[in-house]
């Protein structure tokens, strides 16, 4: 569901040196975790110094990770991390099929293995992004994630309307329609969301599936939107208020989804998130009417009291 992995023909990457600068400015700010995403953020060359470099400032560290890695950088992530978040796209043929590499849920089930062996207490996590291809394997997600030892399991609907994670031209109708759900496949995803939190009751409960039942009965009407069977599900998110998006050229966003405000290598974090237009647009920004807020995917809803 992410082209950035498109312009790796194009190195684009934060150096020590970026890293290094903007350390002043997370000072400033109080950062309390950094989200190391990608692409494949444990391709970097120098991934584990800019963890380090974090690290020593006792700011801590997430990383968001295909899975197929884990067992290759195992101790350094241990040592320099605090917790993963893998991309799991289904059970075993569904999850490789979707990846297109032979064996990828195997991989990412050793790796997970080989990190619980080095630490019982490390948090691993996985993210599923629901699509056309996978919304019927929901309950086999769920069981595959216990399978593979995973702490919890999260959902997310696939984003086909934005230009977000590298689509500088807006996918095709073609493309939308290889990825969102049918008139017909929204009908079997409600049944299957409905089956789901009935068979799955103690996952809920529990905490193991991160969203509530209700939350992922908006899921379908995300979908089902689209073919105008409803709104939008209500989004609540105070992402661009709490959190920023540096991209791997140094470009600076309020969140994913919304426009560029500038580069880190030319003005300070600080000085970005705080300059005049800035600070309109948060002033401005209304999730219940904003075009792009409407139909996101990926809201951050942050209390002033979470724990890292």
């Amino acid at each position: 569901m992410c082209d950035i992995w498109k312009g790796n023909n194009n190195v684009q990457q934060l150096e020590e040196s970026d890293i290094e600068k903007l350390l002043n400015s997370l000072l400033q700010l109080k950062t309390r975790l950094v989200v190391m995403s990608g692409g494949e953020a444990l391709m970097h060359a120098n991934f584990f110094s800019l963890c380090e470099i974090l690290r020593s400032n006792k700011i801590k560290i997430s990383i968001l990770s295909t899975g197929l890695l884990l067992k290759k950088y195992s101790k350094q992530i241990i040592a320099n991390t605090n917790e993963i978040i893998v991309s799991l796209d289904g059970s075993k043929e569904i999850h490789d099929k979707i990846r297109n590499i032979p064996d990828a849920f195997n991989k990412l089930k050793e790796g997970v293995q080989v990190l619980k062996n080095l630490k019982k207490n490390y948090r691993v996590t996985a993210r599923c992004v629901v699509q056309r291809e996978n919304f019927m394997d929901l309950p086999n997600i769920v069981d595959a994630s216990h399978k593979i030892g995973l702490d919890q399991i999260s959902f997310l609907n696939a984003d086909v309307s934005t230009e977000a994670f590298n689509r500088p031209n807006l996918w095709d109708e073609g493309k939308v329609n290889e990825i969102k759900l049918s008139l017909e496949e929204v009908d079997q995803f409600k049944q299957i969301i409905e089956k789901l939190i009935k068979t799955h009751s103690m996952d809920f409960k529990n905490g193991f599936i991160a969203e509530s039942p209700n939350k992922l009965r908006g899921f379908y009407n995300y979908y089902a939107a689209f073919h105008g069977l409803c709104d939008f599900p209500t989004v609540t998110c105070n992402a661009p208020w709490v959190s920023a998006v540096i991209e791997a050229d140094g470009k600076v966003r309020p969140c994913f989804f919304h426009s560029v405000m500038g580069d880190i290598r030319e003005s300070s974090l600080t000085t970005l998130i705080n300059k005049p237009e800035s600070i309109l647009f948060r002033k401005n920004l209304n999730m219940a009417t904003n075009p792009i807020c409407k139909k996101c995917v990926c809201s951050l809803n942050l209390s002033p009291f979470a724990k890292f």
